[in-house]
């Protein structure tokens, strides 16, 4: 008997924060597969910011999401059949398989066969894949932590952010969190070894920073951009490193935002600020993996995911990225992980 593959397509370009009517709904047969192709069972989507940014008309670091088209999204899945001998039925796959019950792949080579390792299924998001690598390569290559700096990380309590900050423990950093919220702040602290936290949404950003980081801020990992840029950048240190990972403050904004009016800051810091995008790093994956792995195995390394179930909830659940509702790694559970 024929499948039927449920399925969310971009309807619309968000105008602002997106909504679900930015969505569409729809039910697909799933065709018998040809040769060398492969159906796979998606299990984990991934919920991630770069998703609005992918909604946009314009290309980023990937094309625009054509309107009409399944929506992007990582995700993982189980091999549900297979016409390619590179894959067998049962095997543990990941790729942009969108926003569906059901992938089809076409020759395979845009799937990544997943090994077997000592993990919860739901670690390949929360600990690995371009969670996990993005914390590590934009800490460890970009930021290069030295014992005894302080790291600040905005969005300390999302995916990459509770990562970042627990690395920098790991290198014997100082290591204060930007949430927004005391509970936020508190899970920072109390279970993922933080030195201080703040909330942003209680009072004067910099004046609660300058508190939390009586000698200066060496390094700073970038999630969010806009004010809160500028409030780190009055209290940068020489030789200061800034790794951009993302700018989550910006990607509803209708007009352009100013941006920080202290960049002079750099100038007579000797700072760097470097953006970087994770796929430039793939090469190296299995290098993060392996010590991602050993520090989660040895309890240096937690992670926390937010899991929402059911496809047909993926478009509301995408906006808890943008309110603030979501703590850890957001992930939809489209299919039973066993």
């Amino acid at each position: 008997m024929s499948k039927t593959n449920v399925q969310w397509l971009l309807a619309s370009r968000p105008q602002g924060m997106p909504s679900t009517d930015n969505f569409q709904r729809n039910e697909a047969v799933v065709p018998e597969l040809g040769d060398r192709q492969v159906l796979v069972r998606v299990v984990y989507l991934s919920l991630d910011p770069t998703n609005r940014i992918w909604m946009n008309e314009a290309d980023s670091y990937l094309p625009a999401i054509p309107l009409g088209g399944v929506m992007r999204g990582g995700a993982i899945g189980f091999v549900e059949e297979s016409m390619n001998p590179t894959f067998a039925v049962g095997d543990l796959v990941q790729g942009l398989l969108g926003w569906q019950q059901f992938y089809l792949s076409a020759t395979g080579k845009d799937l990544t066969k997943l090994p077997n390792l000592p993990i919860p299924l739901d670690a390949h998001f929360g600990l690995l894949a371009h969670i996990g690598f993005t914390a590590y390569f934009g800490l460890l290559d970009i930021g290069q932590p030295q014992e005894g700096e302080t790291l600040v990380v905005s969005a300390a309590a999302g995916a990459v952010g509770s990562l970042t900050g627990q690395i920098g423990k790991i290198k014997g950093c100082r290591v204060v969190g930007i949430a927004g919220s005391d509970d936020k702040c508190k899970w920072l602290t109390e279970e993922l070894g933080f030195d201080a936290a703040v909330n942003y949404r209680k009072g004067d950003l910099q004046t609660q920073l300058k508190a939390a980081c009586p000698k200066g801020i060496d390094i700073y990992f970038e999630n969010v951009g806009g004010a809160t840029l500028e409030a780190v950048l009055a209290l940068i240190n020489d030789n200061a490193r800034i790794p951009l990972c993302g700018m989550i403050s910006q990607y509803n904004s209708e007009t352009a935002e100013p941006g920080p009016r202290n960049l002079a800051s750099l100038v007579m810091h000797r700072g760097m600020m470097k953006g970087f995008i994770v796929l430039d790093y793939a090469p190296r994956f299995a290098e993060a993996a392996k010590e991602l792995i050993t520090w989660y195995a040895t309890g240096k390394l937690k992670y926390r995911t937010d899991i929402v179930q059911g496809i047909d909830n993926a478009p509301g659940a995408l906006l808890k990225l943008f309110n603030g509702t979501n703590t850890g790694k957001l992930l939809v559970e489209v299919s039973s992980p066993k």
